[in-house]
């Protein structure tokens, strides 16, 4: 099932040519942008008008407030299964817990005695948390988002999801019980570019209350979504221009090709475009990873979107000559997920320098990360993990440096400001030191 790319026993190629060999999804937002484009502007000019006559046009229906009552938050959260709140409730938990030990403190450098420069954390005061609501219901992204959020401080926020007609225009039920169940109050039912458009401008709802515009808005979503994003960084900070998930297990010998299969599967599942790729020194793995799969495949809910997944060129098994080597290439892929199945799994998860986040071991399945381990699942896709983080509480976070200098340290360095303000051809600045010292 799996298409096989052969890298042995040749050394590998240089790192862009063995990037170029890695099988990866296709998501061009340049080609997009300028269809979202006019929505964008649409929001801008005509605000919640717009975003209900988008909202009628793209999820065929038309709410009747974008902002969602708290007593239906309320309600959501009383009718919701009980068993789906416990592992909301699980879920919840041990965020919270990975979460609060990423909080910063202020750190207080002496330069020089008088000299002091200090770094505080100060959240960003307003976010915008984007709860997608196509294909599946993803509550498990409304806790990865706020719990973040909230540990780092951040005062006012927002959830936006997708209206969706067989809920009366309200966002899916599980995501409004999910929010309650997190202390969010407030909910607005808006999806898609228009929903990050207006998240950027605010506006004014139906009834005549504000809608306010965020700081900052993050959270998975379609190539709509990112367009937007792309269009609106700078008005607004972003997370990241999120991309179809992927996943890439580092394998050897030893691996069971069950385990190995359902876990391919289990990201397959998200999306026909979702990106399914292994890694291994073992071809007789491969052969039965692939058995594996045509078994599992068809017992699962939905065979069709996952087999097209599996055998798009988004995905596929790469051969290597030994785990070293496939350490290369999981690092020149950098996924977003990143499974190690090996006999020293731990050993060559502590040399990975490119992933999203690193599931080590038989037993720390992606899915785990998905929902209850206490990681974040909101991770950079794309490749871009080779230079960006997952959600984290330091995504809400800015580093705002404090500079405090008596007149003795600042006359001290005060020839050397002087100097490199005229290396700069800029006296000005030097002007700005020297006329506190009149001779």
């Amino acid at each position: 099932m799996l298409r096989r790319t052969d890298l042995r026993p040749d050394p590998l190629p240089p790192t862009a040519a063995l990037r170029a060999l890695m099988p990866r999804a296709e998501v061009d937002v340049d080609a997009v942008v300028d269809r979202v484009r006019p929505i964008v502007d649409a929001v801008r000019e005509r605000g919640t008008e717009a975003v209900l006559e988008y909202s009628e046009r793209f999820d065929k229906v038309r709410p009747v407030a974008v902002r969602v009552p708290a007593a239906t938050l309320r309600g959501a959260l009383d009718a919701l299964d009980p068993a789906v709140r416990a592992a909301l409730e699980v879920s919840i938990e041990r965020a919270r817990t990975v979460h609060a030990d990423q909080r910063r403190t202020d750190v207080v450098t002496q330069v020089v005695p008088g000299g002091t420069v200090t770094e505080r954390f100060v959240p960003v005061r307003r976010v915008g948390l984007y709860a997608p609501g196509g294909r599946a219901v993803y509550p498990s992204s409304v806790v990865m988002n706020v719990v973040p959020a909230q540990e780092a401080g951040v005062e006012s926020l927002v959830v936006a999801s997708p209206p969706q007609a067989e809920h009366g225009g309200l966002p899916h039920p599980t995501i409004l019980a999910a929010a309650a169940l997190l202390g969010v109050e407030e909910v607005w039912a808006v999806g898609g570019a228009q929903g990050v458009a207006l998240l950027a401008h605010g506006g004014t709802d139906t009834d005549g209350s504000d809608l306010e515009p965020v700081d900052m808005v993050t959270g998975p979503g379609n190539v709509y979504v990112t367009a937007a994003k792309r269009l609106l960084r700078g008005l607004i900070g972003i997370d990241a221009e999120a991309g179809t998930t992927e996943i890439a297990v580092l394998a050897d010998a030893g691996a069971d090709p069950v385990h190995v299969a359902a876990d391919l599967i289990s990201q397959a599942e998200h999306d026909p475009e979702a990106a399914s790729v292994l890694v291994t020194d073992a071809p007789a793995l491969v052969d039965a990873v692939d058995a594996e799969l045509e078994r599992q495949v068809a017992a699962t809910k939905h065979t069709e979107r996952i087999r097209t997944a599996l055998t798009g060129p988004q995905s596929g098994a790469i051969l290597v000559t030994d785990m070293e080597a496939g350490l290369a290439v999981v690092d020149a892929y950098a996924a977003e997920h990143l499974e190690i199945q090996a006999a020293d799994a731990r050993g060559l998860a502590l040399r990975v320098r490119n992933a999203g986040a690193v599931f080590v071991g038989p037993w720390a399945p992606v899915s785990l990360g998905d929902y209850c381990a206490g990681s974040n699942h909101v991770l950079p896709t794309g490749g871009c993990a080779r230079h960006s983080a997952g959600l984290s509480v330091q995504t809400f976070l800015r580093g705002v440096h404090l500079v405090e200098y008596t007149a003795e340290a600042l006359r001290d360095v005060a020839d050397a400001v002087v100097t490199l303000a005229g290396a700069e051809d800029l006296p000005a600045h030097g002007q700005a030191v020297t006329a506190r010292f009149p001779s």
